[in-house]
Parts: structure tokens; sequence; C-alpha cells
């Protein structure tokens, strides 16, 4: 009997073994980086009563294909993901397409954002242990639509949201001007940036006095929480590029640098975050200082340049293929499908967020 085990999780990876260990005919499901260092080393368990590492050398499989033939296959994934999953196991296809987003998919837990499907389960991003998020990916590759996508998920959540657009309007229509605060011009936006420090410094302040050490603690003990804020801007080019740039916008642009700055190494336990976006693979437009706060990153179509402004690595330009569009690959190794969803839809009936 020939068996395949999908999903590479604590629970996959331990029955994919049991089942080695019985002397089966198994093969693991592990993509990525995961899947890789299975491939190299073994599948290497712990076990919780002993004190040796059990190292298998089960055969590993990074993709189901029409032609691979099984007599069982164990899935082993959330039951939310299973729609998604099924498609492709009953297909012995690649991830699906197109992902539409459905309400239900909105994750209960405070800060956690979900961004798509990956073969082993949900791919997903929790603001309140990692603050920041760099996103990456070519003209077409879906970019801007995950971003909005995240900024979907942290309005429905209550979170006050602040968007960067310089291209007039054309990337974020009404309905997010009707959600957002906009900044359309490099004063509006050094304005907007200072305002955000200063929250944090009050928040700085306000925690210290209450002896709380995050935003979540602060929250537990008032009667008057405080949302997160997040600032996005989907072409950081657009924000920083200085090329033919005087000396008076050289200043400004030093500024807003350093006020974004400052978000990126202060905002975590305050509660403020930066989701940033780029197309341009220039290393200049993302300093290391912010890059290196940047903990979660995701990288879709892209050549190897951009991808390793991205990731540290090349693997989106590997891994992602030319044409596809809403591919994505994290920093980790994972690559998903990324949601797609009616953002004329969205949030008809709530209102609009005022910062404290």
């Amino acid at each position: 009997m020939k068996i395949l085990v999908f999903g590479a999780g604590v629970l996959g990876c331990n029955l994919a073994r049991n089942f080695f260990r019985a002397g089966k005919d198994v093969t693991l499901l592990a993509r990525g980086a995961w899947g890789e260092s299975i491939q190299k080393n073994g599948l290497r368990i712990k076990d919780k009563f002993s004190p040796r590492m059990s190292v298998s050398r089960i055969p590993v499989t990074a993709e189901l294909k029409a032609e691979d033939k099984y007599d069982v296959i164990f899935v082993v994934l959330r039951y939310t993901q299973l729609d998604a999953i099924l498609d492709a196991v009953s297909a012995g296809d690649d991830l699906p397409e197109v992902l539409k987003w459905k309400d239900s998919y909105l994750s209960p837990k405070s800060f956690v954002l979900v961004l798509g499907e990956s073969y082993t389960g949900p791919v997903t991003v929790n603001l309140a242990h990692i603050p920041h998020i760099l996103l990456g990916g070519s003209t077409g590759s879906g970019k801007s639509v995950l971003l909005k996508l995240l900024l979907m998920q942290a309005l429905h959540k209550g979170a006050e949201v602040y968007i960067a657009d310089f291209k007039g309007g054309v990337d974020f229509p009404k309905v997010w001007h009707e959600k957002c605060r906009m900044c359309f011009t490099e004063e509006n936006l050094r304005y907007t940036l200072n305002q955000l420090v200063a929250v944090l410094e009050y928040r700085k302040s306000a925690f210290k006095a209450l002896g709380c050490p995050n935003i979540d603690a602060y929250n537990e003990t008032t009667e008057q929480p405080l949302p997160r804020l997040i600032f996005a801007c989907d072409e950081v080019a657009e924000m920083l590029g200085k090329t033919g740039a005087d000396n008076e916008r050289k200043k400004l642009l030093a500024q807003i640098e350093n006020r974004r700055s400052t978000i990126a190494r202060q905002g975590r336990a305050f509660g403020i975050h930066l989701i940033l976006a780029t197309q341009r693979p220039d290393a200049t437009i993302i300093p290391g200082q912010i890059r290196n706060n940047m903990d979660f990153r995701v990288c879709g179509r892209a050549d190897s340049v951009l991808s390793q402004i991205i990731l540290d690595n090349t693997s989106a330009a590997e891994q992602i293929p030319k044409d596809a569009r809403g591919r994505f690959i994290t920093g980790d190794g994972t690559v998903f499908q990324g949601y797609l969803f009616d953002e004329n839809a969205m949030f008809e009936d709530e209102g609009k967020g005022i910062l404290p």
C-alpha cells in the first residue's frame, strides 16, 4: 500500500514517522525550507520521554503531480482549509490559481491576519508577535491585493489604518478613503508620521505609569483600550525615492525616514505597525535599519535582485512561476496562494476609526 501524508505540521510529521517505522511505503508532502531540511537531514523529532532525537529518512515530495498514484492520502490540516486543499488533492495539481476570500476565514484570534493557503494549511501572521511586514513583487504579481487583504482584516479587528498613496488614489478607491487616513503628499506624510511617533511617545509614558509592558497588557488594565495603528505604503519607492531631489526635499525625506525607522524599532510594544510594499529592486529604498526590523517578509513573482532584497535569498525568482498572480513565498520558504476579495463590498455597515 502506497501512502501519502499531506501536511508536514506536528501531527503530519508524527503520523508519517509512525508509518515509516512500521515499514509502510509512506511519502511526506513538505514544501519550502522545511521540506528541503527533511530531504537533507531526515525527519528529526525529539520524543517527549527520551533524550534522544529520532531521525527517519522518509521520502519527501514538494508537490502532488497528476501522474502520482497513492492508495491512501492522509490530509492532516485544519478543517477550515479542506475546501481549498481537497480540490488540489483530487486534481493532483498545484495550488488553486484563485482563492476567493470568505468572511469565515477571518481569524478569531486578536490580531492574527490570514494571507492565504499553502499545502500545509493557512498562512498567517500575528502582529502582536511579528509587528511589521515587508511585501515585494513585480507588477501584476498580486502584491497590492495582498496588502489590501491585510489592511481589510486589520480594520475589521478595530485597527486604525494610515495609507501613503502617491498615485492619486488609483490603487485605493473611495471605499478606502472612507475607512482610512490617506496621505497624498510628502508634507502630509511627514505630518502623519510625526503624529504616529507622538502617539508612540504618549503610549510609552502611559504604559510605564501603569507598569504595562505592551498594548495588550495596557488594554487589559484600563477601561479605555487603545487601538492598534497601522501605517501602510503600496510602493515605498514612491515615498522615499531621492533621485533628482534638491536639498530641501532631501531634508524632508530624511525626516520621513527617521520617523519610519523609529516606528520600526519601537512600535511593537505600543501597537504601532508598518506594512511596506515595493516592486523596485533597489536596496536603497529600504535601508538596512528598517529592513532588519521587518521580521515577516513575503515576495511574489520577482527577479533575483528583488527577491534577494525582500527575502535575503532568491527563492521567489526560483519558485514562483513567471506568469503567476497571487502566488507568494514567505521568508521561511512557504509557498502559498493569496486570497482574492472584493474591496468594494467590504465594511458596508461599519464606521471610520478615529485616532485617540
